[in-house]
């Protein structure tokens, strides 16, 4: 027990110290993570998570992901929001908003960053992925499926886009209330989970990580660290 709640504890005074905004002026702007796409001519793949608005950024990141492609002049950004939810829309957003945007002042991660032929290639595949996103019309919190669940789905069907979602992507062990096997986010390795509740995964991209209760601890081999659920990762780069 002391392992959860210690590790959450920690997060919540990270969480107090940054302090509170209102969601209506919180800041969306650009953090710079994101090449220009108006200069940039090759196509670019990346992915983004940062701390949820109010006390769910005590425990979990929002999570998304940006394409261009080649000689674009702008990006397009695929993620899900559970409150459009509440106003009979899309609970996918595509959307060509800022790329890297804060999300309610918090400056995100940068975990996945492809450019060039590469990333031509799978822009299709994540397209793609994004259509037979399975629960388009459903969305938990908790344990999913939420934003985290959907991101996590990209990867899992784009193996090539090698994506390591952070352990405090909740949601991105939910598989579905049926299924229980399936490969990690990364995209190489074995994951099982019931329900997004209790589970564990071994991955090139994860390393081992033990789900309970939608709180996940890991050790990542390479390099070497510690994931701790509310922290996130401990150790080198």
């Amino acid at each position: 027990m002391a392992l959860l709640v210690a590790p959450l504890m920690g997060s919540a005074a990270l969480v107090a110290a940054r302090g509170t905004v209102h969601w209506s002026t919180a800041s969306r702007a650009a953090t710079g993570q994101a090449p220009n796409p108006v200069t940039t001519h090759e196509a670019v793949i990346q992915a983004y998570a940062a701390r949820t608005w109010g006390w769910r950024g005590v425990f979990a990141v929002h999570s998304w992901i940006v394409v261009k492609k080649a000689g674009a002049d702008q990006y397009t950004r695929f993620e899900v929001i559970g409150w459009r939810q509440y106003y009979g829309r899309p609970l996918i957003k595509i959307s060509h908003a800022t790329p890297d945007g804060r999300w309610f002042s918090v400056k995100p991660e940068l975990l996945t960053d492809i450019r060039g032929p590469k990333a031509a290639e799978l822009i299709s595949k994540i397209q793609s992925a994004v259509a037979r996103y399975p629960w388009a019309d459903q969305y938990r919190t908790w344990p999913g499926p939420n934003s985290n669940s959907f991101t996590a789905w990209i990867g899992r069907q784009v193996p090539d886009l090698g994506l390591r979602l952070p352990v405090t992507a909740v949601g991105k062990d939910y598989l579905g209330d049926s299924d229980v096997f399936s490969v990690p986010p990364g995209g190489r390795g074995f994951q099982f989970s019931l329900g997004g509740l209790f589970g564990i995964l071994a991955g090139r991209e994860e390393g081992i990580e033990v789900n309970v209760l939608g709180a996940a601890f890991g050790l990542d081999p390479s390099p070497l660290a510690i994931k701790l659920p509310g922290i996130g990762r401990i150790g080198w780069r």
